[in-house]
């Protein structure tokens, strides 16, 4: 028998509260928003004609990217680390955490090479902004799973700083500014339509 409920706490030590209320964080949720914004009015197709299946891509995007931009702040994924610690605890694998954590990271590397294949074929007649981002959303996801994995060493390493930047975000911003990049040259492709002068 096992308990989600922990000292005032809902899943073991997470609660849902402001995760992360520094400067970085709440830069980080606005790039997020801001990504989804861009991707959402380029979807639309008024500033440039797009294809079903590319329009599909960005509202996809445009979607993830705004509930990212919620989880940041919930920090969903530390909730579904402590389920999976309350249940190694009560199913007695605690012990072999550290196999299981390092197992399912190198599950999520394969399936980024299976899926980053997958995409080249699947979009390899879209624009190449478009499949730009689709790289910058490959990396995100890749880091936010690697991150939920709470594998001590890699915490370690992606707690070290570059340049007076920790790593965990120049990953996650570099990737988030990647598809925001790509959305705006993405408007200034080739097929942008021509928007009739008022007189």
């Amino acid at each position: 028998m096992f308990h989600f409920i922990n000292d005032g706490a809902l899943i073991g030590s997470w609660s849902p509260q402001i995760g992360d209320p520094s400067v970085m964080g709440w830069l980080t949720v606005l790039l997020y928003f801001y990504a989804a914004y861009r991707c959402f009015r380029l979807a639309r197709g008024r500033a440039v004609k797009l294809v079903d299946r590319e329009a599909t891509v960005w509202r996809l995007f445009a979607l993830a990217l705004a509930a990212l931009g919620i989880n940041k702040q919930l920090d969903l994924q530390t909730a579904l680390t402590e389920i999976g610690r309350i249940l190694a605890h009560a199913q007695g694998w605690y012990e072999e955490r550290r196999t299981m954590q390092a197992g399912f990271i190198g599950l999520v590397g394969l399936l980024g090479v299976a899926s980053g294949a997958g995409l080249i074929l699947v979009t390899k007649n879209l624009p190449a902004a478009t499949r730009a981002a689709i790289a910058g959303g490959v990396s995100l996801v890749a880091f936010i799973a690697v991150r939920a994995a709470s594998f001590h060493h890699v915490d370690r390493l992606i707690g070290q700083r570059l340049f007076g930047m920790k790593f965990n975000w120049v990953l996650e911003i570099g990737s988030i500014s990647m598809i925001i990049a790509a959305a705006y040259f993405r408007t200034l492709g080739p097929a942008r339509r021509q928007v009739p002068v008022r007189r």
